[in-house]
């Protein structure tokens, strides 16, 4: 079973935005709750590439529209470096060119700046986990794209998945979190995220959204759940 979030270490984030009664107020909130430490921050995205390399953060909130270097670009070079990190996008743009933007750049959510504390706090830790996470008002247009390139693609041979990767693939199409497929398939989340590393090994892909486009591609979003 997964240990409470009580128990769990506090997650390395650094804070990215030119604001810095923001920053301040981002950093106030996660480190009061315990939920993370704020081992960096910049105002902007060139700042934020050399400091992840410094701080070597779990997680980055960046934030898109800054001076010189855009949080997407940002995004792009932090995650080239270091694959291991995650972005979660805090914005106040729900521009879809936005939103899809900074997917295609690597980031593993977005969310707005109108979002609560509790959600960002939320965020972090999913996101930290492996899950994507977004706004529920730009999930949508999020899968809308997908299926639309992934309507585009050419169909190569079928990947030899074992019946549970199928069925965790399954639901990853229909955009269930890892801690809703756990549930559903009795099984741990860190179990989820193994099979879900395993589908992405064997299909030769890197990122969470690019298995979600396959997944959708194949029509597995309107598979029966298992």
């Amino acid at each position: 079973m997964e240990r409470p979030d009580t128990e769990r270490e506090p997650i390395r984030v650094m804070v990215v935005d030119d604001h810095p009664v923001w920053r301040d107020g981002i950093r106030a909130d996660l480190e009061r709750s315990g939920v993370a430490d704020v081992v960096a921050e910049a105002s902007d995205g060139g700042e934020a590439i050399e400091r992840a390399r410094e701080a070597m953060p779990e997680v980055v909130l960046m934030d898109l529209q800054m001076p010189t270097v855009s949080g997407v670009e940002a995004t792009r070079r932090i995650i080239e470096e270091s694959p291991h990190v995650k972005v979660l996008v805090l914005s106040a743009s729900a521009e879809e060119a936005d939103v899809l933007e900074a997917v295609k750049a690597g980031a593993s959510g977005y969310l707005l700046k109108s979002s609560t504390s509790d959600e960002v706090r939320d965020a972090i830790a999913r996101v930290r986990d492996g899950e994507p996470v977004f706004t529920p008002s730009l999930a949508g247009l999020v899968l809308v794209e997908f299926r639309r390139v992934a309507a585009g693609g050419e169909k190569g041979p079928e990947p030899k998945l074992t019946a549970r990767e199928n069925e965790v693939l399954v639901l990853v199409a229909k955009g269930f979190t890892y801690r809703e497929i756990a549930e559903k398939l009795f099984i741990s989340v860190k179990t989820v995220q193994n099979h879900v590393q395993n589908i992405l090994t064997k299909l030769q892909l890197r990122k969470r959204y690019e298995l979600m486009r396959y997944a959708i591609g194949k029509g597995l979003d309107r598979t029966p759940e298992p």
